[in-house]
């Protein structure tokens, strides 16, 4: 979310350091190398090459700076909690060097309240006023990984500060790099709009799964369903299932909501049931390819098994949170031998053990069983399916590729 946010503002024609931990992306950054498939290598070094864009690991670049925006990761720890000692670390560095007129907004996602009642009372331990000294406010991201039509540009961003004052001096900083703002009463109210958003796409791909459970139980194809329902042009938007959640934002995002209210003896019932059905799919895909291995009268036990995508969204490389982690997992406990192949993985860590992508010019016909995972555009379906004699599709890529009798097609 950095970079693309970094790039945006260097375009609109400020001034901008990169300050991030990692020397190896810093390197990477000033040498016009782009971390992020999202911003191509020549948008970056044309930044970089005009001098409005840096990067540095060095703290101390924020004493000269006019405003700070904090794009630190906030993880959820395994017992479910909130992890913002990422965002924490950062304010103590901001906190250290805070000087009259400095601007601070926070992006990462995180629960209702951490403005307030966490980023402020660091930041104002001093003499400094927030909304007269210095400013404070929170404006969610909205990246969209691979999302070729709606970028940093052109996706609204809200915005909501501490003060009045706050919102104002937000909304004129990110005017350079958003083509429309959209400001709110509070840093609370913003951080609530960001797990609304992502709340609502858990909780109705939560309930499609449930669906896709159902319908294989009625030995009905949901898909079909789906597709069929979504010509409804009112009252209806279409989500589809899937072997499970992943990325940094939709299995996390609502957790801190749910978190939160608890902290105010409140359940989240929706999120709650939402979060057990998508953290069920994994193992329900896994239950299904071996169902489908049985048909063909073999056991997952030794049969090669080759995974199509690892990543946990089509055509990008980000393996956060990937229900693939989780199939091949369960996959490799019952005794199946894995292979997996995606073009923006080049190399993963299963259960300790370090794999390298299976070439797929080599053919599939080896495999017992093809899985889709992923729906990676790369994929040459019909070559698969006319090698392959077993695919289970968990994403319906297989649609409009017609299998020839030596293949058998599952289906989510």
């Amino acid at each position: 979310m950095g970079i693309p946010l970094a790039v945006e503002f260097a375009k609109g024609g400020l001034n901008v350091v990169g300050l991030d931990v990692v020397a190896g992306k810093v390197n990477d950054i000033n040498s016009g190398r782009s971390p992020v498939l999202d911003v191509p290598d020549a948008t970056l070094a044309e930044c970089v090459k005009s001098g409005r864009l840096n990067a540095t690991t060095d703290f101390n670049a924020l004493s000269a700076v006019d405003a700070v925006c904090i794009c630190v990761p906030t993880p959820l720890r395994k017992s479910q909690d909130p992890d913002i000692s990422y965002i924490v670390a950062a304010v103590e560095e901001i906190a250290k060097r805070i000087h009259p007129g400095l601007l601070v907004v926070l992006e990462s996602t995180t629960y209702p309240g951490t403005t307030e009642e966490l980023v402020l009372p660091r930041l104002a331990d001093g003499d400094l006023r927030v909304g007269e000294d210095f400013y404070l406010a929170f404006s969610p991201e909205r990246v969209d990984p691979g999302n070729t039509r709606y970028t940093t540009r052109n996706t609204p961003k809200v915005i909501g500060g501490v003060t009045p004052q706050c919102t104002q001096k937000a909304v004129e900083l990110y005017r350079h790099a958003v083509s429309e703002i959209i400001p709110v009463s509070s840093a609370r109210v913003a951080e609530m709009v960001k797990l609304l958003e992502n709340t609502f796409r858990a909780i109705n791909i939560g309930m499609v799964n449930e669906l896709a459970i159902m319908c294989d139980r009625l030995d009905v194809d949901v898909w079909e369903v789906i597709n069929a329902a979504r010509t409804k042009p009112f009252g209806f938007m279409p989500f589809y299932p899937g072997p499970g959640l992943g990325g940094h934002c939709i299995p996390i995002d609502p957790q801190y909501l749910s978190w939160k209210l608890r902290t105010v003896n409140y359940t989240a019932r929706f999120i709650e049931l939402a979060t057990a059905i998508n953290s069920s799919m994994p193992q329900y895909v896994a239950g299904k390819v071996a169902d489908a291995l049985n048909d063909q009268q073999k056991s997952v036990r030794g049969s090669r098994i080759l995974v199509l995508g690892v990543a946990y969204k089509k055509d990008v490389g980000d393996t956060r949170e990937s229900p693939a982690l989780d199939v091949m997992g369960l996959l490799k406990k019952k005794g199946a031998l894995l292979d997996y192949a995606d073009p923006f993985v080049p190399t993963l860590d299963l259960l300790g053990e370090s794999m390298m992508a299976y070439d797929l010019s080599q053919g599939v016909a080896q495999f017992d069983c093809v899985l889709i995972i992923t729906d990676h555009s790369a994929f040459n379906y019909d070559a698969i399916l006319k090698e392959a004699p077993l695919v289970f599709d968990t994403r319906n890529a297989t649609a409009g590729h017609p299998a020839p009798a030596s293949c058998t097609v599952v289906k989510l």
